[in-house]
Formats: C-alpha cells, sequence, structure tokens
C-alpha cells in the first residue's frame, strides 16, 4: 500500500515510518520543514512539503494513497496556551481527509488519546468521550467524526494513544516528570499518588498502526495501551532513586505550582484496557513496560527537556 503519513517524523511518526516499510508499504510523509523532509528521506519515504493547515495538500495526498495514517497535531500550541486552537486545526485536516478519501473504501486512521476517558475505573474501546465544548473535548470530538465517516465509504479507525508513550528520545510527559524532578530537586506525585497512568512503548504503538491500516473494520476503535495503569507514586520512585532526590508527595492544592501544565494529567486516575483492540487485530505488546523503560536508564543520561 502507498500511504500518507502526517506527522511522519514526529515522535510517534517516526517509529510508524520504518514498521511501515518493514512491512512493504510505500511511506509518503508530510513535512514542514527541512530538517523533517531529511530525515524522512533518510527513513526512506517520499516526502510531500507542507503543513496541517495546506488543506489542498492534504487532500491531494490522500486522493493519491491507498491510505492516511494521520498523527500530526499542533503540540507547540497545544501546550503553550492554545489548545483549543491546536484541536481546531485538527479538525480542519481530518474534514479534509474526509472529502479526499469518501467513497474509497480507503483506510483512514488517526491518533487520539485515552487521558481522562473515564477517570476512575478501568475504560474499554467502547467508552466514548464526554463531549462538552472544553477543548480537550474539541479534538476528542474530532475523533468521533472520524468514526462517523464508516458510512461514507471510509475505512476509519481511531487509535487512542496513552499519555505516555515511552522510550529512547521520549521528551514527553515522562521525560517532563523527569525534568521536574531534577529542577525542584524531590520527585513528586499528588496525592497518595496510587492514580495510575496507562503505558505504552512507542514501537509498540507503531505496530498497533500498521495493523489499524491494513485491517481495522471501519469505525474501530482501538486502544494503544500496553500496561492498564501504572501507579504515579511508583513512577516518582524510580525517578527519584535513579536522580538521587528525595521522593514525596505534593498537597494537591500546590500541584499546579510544581508541576505546571502537567498537574492536571497527573491528577487523573485513568486505567484503560486494551483487551478489545488485541482480539480485533491480534495486538500483542512485547516491549519494556514503563517502569522498566525507567530503570534501563536513558531518561536519566543528559538533562531532560520539557514537552
Amino acid at each position: 500500500m502507498r500511504i500518507f503519513v502526517t506527522g511522519a517524523s514526529g515522535w510517534i511518526g517516526s517509529a510508524v515510518v520504518p514498521e511501515l516499510i518493514g512491512a512493504s508499504h510505500q511511506v509518503v510523509g508530510l513535512a514542514r520543514s527541512d530538517s523533517s523532509a531529511a530525515a524522512l528521506t533518510e527513513a526512506g519515504a517520499e516526502v510531500v512539503r507542507g503543513t496541517v493547515d495546506d488543506l489542498g495538500v492534504l487532500r491531494d495526498a490522500a486522493a493519491a494513497a491507498d491510505g492516511v495514517i494521520h498523527l500530526a497535531f499542533k503540540h507547540d500550541i497545544a501546550f503553550s496556551g492554545d489548545f483549543l486552537g491546536a484541536a481546531e486545526a485538527d479538525r480542519r485536516a481530518v474534514d479534509a481527509f474526509g472529502d479526499a478519501l469518501a467513497g474509497t473504501g480507503r483506510p483512514f486512521v488517526i491518533a487520539s488519546g485515552v487521558a481522562g476517558l473515564l477517570p476512575g475505573r478501568v475504560a474499554t474501546e467502547r467508552d466514548m468521550p464526554t463531549i462538552d465544548g472544553s477543548p480537550l473535548s474539541v479534538r476528542a470530538a474530532t475523533s468521533q467524526a472520524v468514526l462517523a465517516l464508516a458510512p461514507r465509504g471510509i475505512r476509519s479507525s481511531v487509535v487512542r494513544l496513552s499519555p505516555t508513550c515511552h522510550g529512547e528520545g521520549d521528551n514527553g510527559f515522562t521525560a517532563t516528570l523527569v525534568a521536574t524532578a531534577r529542577a525542584r530537586g524531590v520527585s513528586g506525585y499528588i496525592g497518595d499518588g496510587a492514580n495510575r497512568w496507562p503505558a505504552v512503548h512507542r514501537l509498540d504503538a507503531a505496530r498497533l498502526f500498521r495493523l489499524a491500516v491494513e485491517k481495522a473494520p471501519a469505525g474501530s476503535v482501538l486502544h494503544g495501551v500496553a500496561e492498564e495503569g501504572v501507579a504515579i507514586r511508583d513512577i516518582a520512585g524510580v525517578i527519584g532513586r535513579h536522580l538521587g532526590v528525595p521522593v514525596t508527595s505534593v498537597d494537591p492544592s500546590a500541584a499546579g505550582e510544581h508541576f505546571g501544565w502537567l498537574a492536571g494529567f497527573l491528577a487523573v486516575d485513568a486505567p484503560v484496557s486494551h483487551a478489545l483492540t488485541g482480539e480485533l487485530l491480534d495486538w500483542r505488546p512485547t516491549r519494556p513496560g514503563l517502569l522498566q523503560d525507567l530503570e534501563a536508564g536513558h531518561y536519566f543520561d543528559a538533562p531532560a527537556a520539557t514537552a
């Protein structure tokens, strides 16, 4: 298959591209910079220059492909105060892909998230997010719009990723926790730290995207989750030991000051199952778990930059 991938040089995309090529697919990646284009070329992919705002470029590339994997999201503005703007740009891109693929029966896979999906109990692929007009729910509404493309003759599916997709080179949530602990001199967790984060290694996630574009039925919700939930207190413990700093509870009232933008994610107890995904696509995560990955040490080799 000839597969168009947005976000192809990003954290997940840079694992998806070799996964696809290794399975004999031809990859065309969207690149917004010279460095991204060079990385894609080196990986063996073709390059289309543009951004997620270039809707005509997206339509043309999708029309020329046998399938689309949409991983791009404006994380730069999302986590600097304009999550709503990033979510709205994402919706425009998804609508453009829908127009280009309608009636073709081709696959269209997007990345979404599981964070906060069903706080307090184990969420499954059958659980749907609450749409309440908040910036986060605007992005969730986009994933539901993708599922609704199935009756338009598109084999659409949504991969809801764990809040931490870990691995060597990670600059996301886990790296931010490490950076915060290093800067604060303590490795913290909120309250009793019993709340849980689901987790997945990015190489396991990459394989799930390949399986989705190859064979996920139209309208599928898939969970990119290897571990149902890892207690934040346990994560903080490994970080503290590797950095040689105390591990301590942070009062919920002080969490925002201590953790910054990450505080809201850290406070949620959000265990998630991938059982239905495993049954549907025979996806079995095989890579190290989050604590094992932390114990490997690469998160501590150099000062971690915050996401």
